[in-house]
């Protein structure tokens, strides 16, 4: 199969890769940009492990071509934090001990910044757990986390510290 350009940027860099017309963008960030963050889960957009954002939007990087996020800017696990400081995300998860084997994290803490990103939250009604458990629905623990990542969102939401 013969090679396309693509250009990206990936966490806030601009990324010119030649992929195939088959090659995932899991597998464009796994492989050849050395971005092992994003994880292969079941490679069939069930498990929400490979969750990366999109224009600041949540998206399946299992389930869409590279060659289809030309222009876009991709954010990755790797690009959340600044450099040296953990986001309020990812130390909320370790604050709420939201992660057992860990595998899921990735995609689970991308998630909920999309959920952040899209507002999802602001009409929420009166049961906020619920609706987070609702709009993270796609992004499976099979260590059986959901309660204590449930925790973490909440708090981040709280604390005002969504952005």
């Amino acid at each position: 199969m013969t090679s396309q350009p693509v250009s990206l940027t990936v966490n806030g860099r601009e990324r010119r890769l030649a992929v195939g017309p088959d090659v995932t963008l899991l597998d464009a960030l796994r492989d050849h940009l050395g971005l092992t963050g994003t994880k292969k889960g079941c490679d069939h957009g069930q498990c929400g492990a490979c969750t990366v954002l999109a224009d600041g939007r949540r998206i399946n990087a299992c389930l869409t071509l590279a060659i289809m996020q030309e222009g876009r800017n991709i954010t990755t696990i790797e690009g959340l934090a600044g450099e040296g400081r953990l986001h309020d995300l990812q130390h909320a998860f370790i604050e709420h001990d939201a992660f057992q084997c860990g595998y899921c994290t990735p995609g689970q803490i991308c998630s909920a910044q999309g959920l952040f990103n899209e507002k999802r939250l602001e009409s929420h009604g009166h049961d906020l757990r619920a609706a987070i458990r609702e709009y993270m629905s796609g992004n499976l623990c099979r260590c059986g986390a959901y309660v204590n990542i449930v925790d973490a969102i909440e708090a981040v939401y709280l604390d005002g510290d969504a952005q």
